[in-house]
């Protein structure tokens, strides 16, 4: 394992540790998808993404804990919230394999900062989020990791900065998905397991293109980090996803399908555009005010001050 070790603050700076250790075989192919925990896509052969059945992502759980913040602590953020987030990230190689430019983390940061602050036409939440370092770790292990393996227990063990606040984002294969996440819920019975680890192609630029390539995957997940569910998460049911300016949505989206209403006994089409929906990184453009004063419930209850 190398691991290579760029601090930043307002600029990058050169590489200030290495160290070293044998890396291990890696698989030919793998499958991609997102989520809370993680969902799978299709299939995918180097840059060819093959469409899974249905053509959507389905969601595979973990034992991330899905904990709501007590009422007495709800509704302390509002329009003059504002919280920077530092977020860490943790490039994982196999060889040249999965190396991400300085220039590409720049990007996938604005695309973050972009969903966050509103600037693609949803709601603003009072988040930022700023760069604090990036670090580059050859080893072949953590590259091709599962969820909820030893190697990724490991690897975050090993490399995870910071505290309930800091946001540790791990770029690799993706264990077979385009990502997963922790809810917050989960970092007080386990700080170490916390993050978002992230198919690299799912950066901007990546192999994925407008489906998948926009770097709105780390949107979706950063929504997760901050106690969102999925606009779907329990179907058609009253409470949904525990957003009330979110219509229902019975089952996620594949692709952009505008007009498409899954719950016709709940007013409102389906939010394809949301970010905690499954629809293409073009499609996506908004959070909800609804959705930001609970990831703000969320900050200030679970990792805020921790």
């Amino acid at each position: 394992m190398r691991t290579r070790v760029i601090a930043l603050a307002a600029a990058l700076t050169a590489a200030v540790a290495v160290t070293a250790s044998p890396a291990a075989g890696a698989p030919s192919a793998a499958t991609v998808g997102c989520g809370t925990a993680f969902d799978t896509l299709g299939a995918l052969t180097g840059t060819a993404l093959a469409r899974g059945a249905g053509g959507g992502r389905t969601e595979a759980s973990t034992d991330t804990l899905h904990v709501e913040v007590p009422a007495a602590q709800q509704g302390k953020g509002g329009k003059r919230f504002r919280a920077t987030v530092p977020i860490w990230f943790h490039v994982i190689t196999a060889g040249s394999t999965g190396a991400v430019s300085q220039t590409t983390i720049q990007q996938q940061l604005w695309a973050l900062n972009a969903g966050f602050g509103g600037l693609e036409g949803g709601a603003p939440t009072g988040f930022q989020f700023q760069l604090a370092g990036v670090d580059y770790t050859d080893n072949a292990d953590w590259f091709f990791l599962k969820a909820g393996d030893k190697n990724e227990r490991d690897m975050k063990k090993a490399l995870r900065r910071g505290g309930a606040d800091t946001l540790n984002v791990y770029t690799n294969a993706g264990g077979g998905f385009l990502g997963w996440a922790y809810l917050p819920g989960s970092y007080r019975e386990r700080p170490y397991i916390d993050g978002i680890v992230i198919d690299y192609n799912s950066l901007p630029g990546g192999a994925y293109g407008s489906q998948f390539s926009l770097g709105k995957t780390l949107t979706h997940e950063a929504g997760h980090w901050l106690n969102l569910e999925h606009t779907f998460y329990t179907g058609c049911s009253s409470h949904n996803d525990y957003v009330d300016d979110t219509p229902a949505q019975k089952s996620p989206t594949s692709g952009c399908p505008e007009g498409r209403d899954s719950c016709t006994n709940d007013p409102g089409i389906d939010p394809i555009h949301n970010y905690m929906d499954y629809s293409f990184d073009s499609c996506y453009f908004e959070f909800t005010p609804g959705q930001a004063a609970r990831m703000q419930d969320a900050w200030l209850y679970f990792r805020a001050g921790q």
